[in-house]
């Protein structure tokens, strides 16, 4: 009975941790580089990926209106780029608004336009819609689509300007009229949950001798400061890097920022995990036996209390989160530590992603850390996913089905 138990559970584990498999992986084309071909351009009402805009393969399903009393209008971020001109017809700045991903792409458009076209710029005649101009269900009530034409409205660019768009990275490219094309892209949500759980590059951890180091820069078999309870309690100890689950220093990603009364800021891919307790907690305290539970940082919110670390204490301390934000930063980085946990930028937090459980994620990696501790190390890799990383998605893939997959992967899988 142990073994089909074993099985079972070494299988949970993979598929719950399988989008951290996929880490914060690459984008299309990682890893391979593009041969110089010449680019062709869009045929009239010709789309790209040549699947319908709401599914897996293009920008996904619709999520619901966005306006500016939601909740989620904070979702949303202005483009003031100046090589970009913005129709905004209606006068209010919303066709500036859009969602990170879209701006993103965007802007990369806009460079190939000017380019390919000198003297010429990239110019928006829809972008956000809060007024119900568009068909039920439109990307453009969520700020993830956009029209565009060129400054010079010259109709005999369009083709080409749709070509520039997918190479830009949109996720559906329309030649939709005459007038103009129509480009949108994936949600933040669900990109960030394909990114799995990571840290940005510029991230800072605590070495054993004191010196603060940047993710980016961080080694297997160096220890950094991490708490000595994989639940995030306990006394603050250095811990070894075992491996890093992946490694992307090129990728642009989705981080959510925890801003705390403390000062500290710390940025996650939306699936990480967080050691968190509810309100009622006094700043500087240190936390009661089991107040701390695990949320992806995406549902972090206000009120909330964090573990900081303050000067050379061996224990962290509560301190309130006053405000969630978003930003996009290039690279991205998994690190796996003997104890599952590592404090970065100043804060307490769990080394894993996508299952809101820290001992099944932490047990699931317990062959690495067994192997470790007989040969005093791990098998290396540069950069991308770690083999073992991958075999637990396999494993996932193979054996369960989606069914206890992290909320955003499940979403994404529906598309």
């Amino acid at each position: 009975m142990l073994f089909p138990k074993l099985v079972t559970c070494l299988a949970g584990c993979a598929v719950l941790l399988s989008p951290a498999s996929e880490a914060c992986g690459p984008g299309r084309g990682y890893g391979k580089r593009r041969s110089p071909r010449k680019l062709a351009p869009l045929a009239y009402k010709q789309f790209s990926p040549n699947v319908a805009e709401k599914t897996l393969g293009a920008s996904g399903r619709y999520e619901g209106k966005i306006t500016r009393n939601s909740e989620r209008f904070k979702e949303l971020t202005p483009n003031y780029n100046p090589d970009i001109i913005f129709k905004d017809e209606e006068n209010t700045g919303a066709d500036r608004m859009m969602t990170q991903r879209c701006k993103d792409k965007l802007n990369s458009l806009a460079i190939s336009v000017m380019n390919l076209w000198p003297g010429v710029r990239l110019r928006v005649t829809e972008g956000w819609d809060e007024d119900g101009h568009h068909s039920e269900e439109s990307l453009h009530y969520e700020g993830r689509a956009v029209d565009i034409t060129t400054s010079d409205r010259d109709r005999n660019k369009y083709a080409m300007l749709a070509r520039l768009a997918v190479e830009a990275g949109f996720d559906w490219v329309y030649y939709e009229s005459k007038a103009h094309i129509h480009c949108s892209v994936k949600s933040d949500h669900s990109v960030a949950a394909k990114s799995g759980g990571c840290f940005p590059g510029d991230a800072l951890v605590t070495l054993a001798s004191g010196v603060q180091k940047s993710v980016s820069e961080l080694r297997a078999g160096e220890r950094v400061l991490a708490s000595a309870g994989s639940d995030g309690s306990g006394d603050l100890v250095h811990s070894e890097v075992l491996l890093f689950m992946d490694r992307d220093p090129v990728t642009w990603r989705l981080f959510y920022t925890l801003h705390t009364d403390a000062g500290a800021r710390i940025s996650l891919t939306a699936a990480h995990l967080v050691f968190v307790t509810e309100g009622n907690c006094s700043e500087g305290a240190l936390p009661a036996h089991g107040a701390l539970r695990t949320v992806y940082a995406s549902d972090a919110r206000p009120g909330q209390c964090v573990l900081v670390t303050q000067g050379d204490e061996r224990r962290g301390r509560l301190s309130r989160v006053k405000q969630v934000s978003m930003r996009a930063s290039r690279g991205a980085f998994a690190p796996l530590t003997q104890k599952g946990t590592l404090v970065v930028d100043g804060v307490v937090a769990s080394c894993y992603a996508v299952v809101d459980q820290q001992t099944l994620a932490h047990w699931a990696f317990s062959p690495m850390r067994l192997v470790h501790s007989w040969t005093g190390t791990t098998r290396r890799h540069g950069e991308g996913i770690h083999w073992y990383s991958r075999l637990l998605h396999w494993l996932g893939r193979t054996l369960l089905g989606p069914g206890r997959l992290h909320p955003l992967g499940v979403a994404q899988d529906a598309r």
